[in-house]
């Protein structure tokens, strides 16, 4: 478990999946240097503990991360502003760069940091009372945590800027249809179905999920023709697997696979 209590990890061993949430319900979850370093450890957890799918929650009912924690920003210096943002910036690599799908679970605010760490995850799925928005500018400041780079790879342009430029906070169901979230699930309903959808991440052939991964994440990074160079090798690496010998006899022979 994360050393401190702000942030508590939980690995079901039927399924493989691993729940990671930020449990400070009193302040909604905000980030300051204890949460960022527990999330940290507890990614890394999750990964020494082979999880098949990790869940990004908040606790409480008011907020997945409603933010960084501005009581603990107001005073920083350049320097100690400089080594938070490299915090925030190595938890949301930690999220991109997990060797299984992430889902973030937005149920409630997911502002400023909760909103960049939102888009670090593999999948979004928000409730229907969640909003999510890049408030910075609000604070005299600009996104630090990735959200200038990522947000524009999501979403078009236009929305990104308007949304970084004005502050503004996007209801779940705008959210969604801007593509910001996958979908949008009614409140009493939203816990099962993340659950369901976890569970349907972590039955799924683990290596072949981990290189598809691997491939779409390169295609925000690399120029096409390297892509897709990746892309040949992680497919032809999959040859003579389990799940890939499993997953072809499963299909000739009509039946489901038997995935590791």
């Amino acid at each position: 478990m994360p050393e401190t209590d702000l942030v508590t990890l939980d690995v079901a061993d039927d399924t493989g999946v691993a729940t990671l949430t930020v449990d400070r319900p009193d302040r909604l979850n905000a980030l300051n240097v204890d949460v960022l370093e527990g999330l940290r450890e507890g990614v890394a957890e999750a990964e020494a503990a082979d999880a098949r799918t990790l869940v990004l929650a908040g606790a409480g009912d008011d907020a997945f991360v409603a933010g960084a924690d501005i009581s603990y920003m107001k005073d920083l210096s350049t320097p100690e502003a400089q080594a938070y943002a490299e915090l925030g910036h190595d938890v949301a690599r930690d999220l991109e760069t997990f060797p299984a799908p992430v889902v973030a679970a937005v149920d409630g605010y997911a502002f400023g940091g909760g909103s960049e760490l939102a888009l670090a995850c593999d999948l979004r799925v928000a409730s229907e009372s969640a909003v999510i928005g890049q408030t910075e500018i609000d604070l005299g400041i600009v996104p630090g945590w990735g959200g200038t780079q990522r947000l524009p790879r999501l979403v078009s342009d236009e929305v990104a800027r308007r949304m970084v430029f004005l502050g503004e906070r996007l209801p779940a169901e705008e959210a969604e249809s801007v593509g910001l979230v996958g979908e949008v699930v009614a409140d009493e309903a939203f816990d099962e179905h993340v659950a369901e959808l976890a569970a349907r991440l972590a039955a799924q052939p683990q290596f072949a999920l981990g290189a598809a991964k691997e491939a779409l994440n390169l295609a925000h990074e690399e120029p096409l023709h390297a892509g897709l160079a990746t892309e040949r090798r992680l497919w032809s690496g999959l040859f003579g697997t389990h799940d890939q010998r499993e997953g072809m006899a499963a299909f000739l022979e009509d039946r489901e696979p038997e995935f590791e």
